[in-house]
C-alpha cells in the first residue's frame, strides 16, 4: 500500500514541477510518470538495505531509460521527461541542512550533510551518463517494436 501512496506523491510532485517548467500539456501524465517511476526504484532500493548514494545512481540510470523510451515513444526531446522526472531525486534537503548547520555554526555536521549531498548529487550524473551510453538505435528499436 506504502508504494501507492509513494508513487502517487511522486507523480503529482513531478507533474507540478513539469507545470512550472512548461511541459507541454499532453506530455504532464508523462513526465508523472517518470518521476514516480524513478521515485519508486529509489524507494525499494534505499528500504533494501543499499544506502542513498548508490539507490539515487542506480533509480536516475532506469529513469533516464525511461525518459530515452518516452522520447522516442511520444516523438519529443529526453529532456522533457528527464529533467522533471529527476525531480523527486534532487537532494534539496541535504543542501538546505548543510546550509542550516553551517548557519548555526555545527561545521562537523554541516560538512557531513554537505559530501552526503554532494555524493548524491554526482550520482545522479553519473546515472545519467549511464543512460545515454546505451545507443540511441536500441531505443529507436524498441520504440517500434512497442507501436507494432
Amino acid at each position: 500500500m506504502i508504494f501507492i501512496v509513494e508513487f502517487i506523491v511522486a507523480f503529482f510532485a513531478t507533474t507540478f514541477f513539469a507545470i512550472l517548467f512548461s511541459v507541454p500539456k499532453k506530455e504532464l501524465i508523462f513526465c508523472g510518470f517518470t518521476g514516480g517511476f524513478g521515485w519508486i526504484i529509489y524507494y525499494i532500493l534505499s528500504h533494501n538495505g543499499i544506502g542513498p548514494v548508490l539507490s539515487s545512481g542506480i533509480a536516475t540510470f532506469f529513469l533516464t531509460i525511461f525518459a530515452r523510451l518516452f522520447a522516442v515513444l511520444r516523438k519529443n526531446p529526453v529532456t522533457i521527461y528527464l529533467l522533471t522526472g529527476i525531480f523527486p531525486l534532487v537532494p534539496g534537503a541535504g543542501i538546505f541542512y548543510s546550509a542550516y548547520y553551517l548557519f548555526i555554526e555545527e561545521t562537523l555536521t554541516a560538512s557531513q550533510k554537505g559530501i552526503t549531498t554532494f555524493e548524491i548529487a554526482g550520482a545522479i550524473v553519473f546515472g545519467i551518463i549511464f543512460g545515454f551510453a546505451i545507443p540511441q538505435y536500441v531505443f529507436s528499436k524498441i520504440g517500434k517494436l512497442i507501436k507494432n
